[in-house]
């Protein structure tokens, strides 16, 4: 069995203007929000064995802040440039390169395509929000498979939704 978490970072700041996209920090809420859904992974006994995040510093942020409450080294955060501003072709592409590797796998990234990917593999995604968590999991071996697999299972959570008691 093989999980997928896809994580769309959480809210950034707009509060300076002359900033690139890819430096756009995290505002209030973010910093609230990745901890708490970090928080309510380790509670389904969700800790992925490997993060990957966008380049961007919004993202890498929410992979960390996210890492901390799931007991996940900050260093092993892998940041790949191919994950900002992505199509999900190329998300799955990525995962499809950890061949048999790890079982569990957290990727953080952005919309569209965060959505357009959970979309594809629940068919009832329709909009991953600021900090949104969307799990599948699958009964491949290999990651190599998984464009063909379907997922056994889904979990879809948002910052919103009633955390888990």
């Amino acid at each position: 069995m093989k999980t997928l978490i896809l994580v769309r970072h959480a809210k950034s700041s707009w509060s300076e203007p002359g900033l690139s996209d890819r430096d756009r920090v995290l505002n209030d809420r973010g910093r609230r929000n990745a901890p708490e859904m970090g928080k309510r992974l380790a509670k389904y006994h969700l800790k992925p064995d490997a993060i990957l995040s966008s380049p961007a510093v919004r993202a890498v942020a929410t992979a960390q802040l996210m890492a901390e409450e799931l007991d996940y080294r900050r260093a092993d955060i892998r940041v790949d440039d191919r994950l900002y501003a992505a199509e999900a072709d190329i998300l799955v592409e990525v995962v499809r390169e950890l061949g048999d590797g790890p079982d569990r796998v957290m990727v953080v990234g952005h919309n569209p395509e965060m959505t357009d990917l959970a979309q594809r593999l629940s068919g009832t995604i329709d909009h991953m929000p600021t900090c949104a968590v969307a799990a599948f999991t699958f009964d491949i071996a290999s990651w190599r498979d998984l464009p063909a697999a379907e997922a056994h299972s889904t979990a879809f959570h948002t910052p919103k939704s009633r955390p888990v008691p």
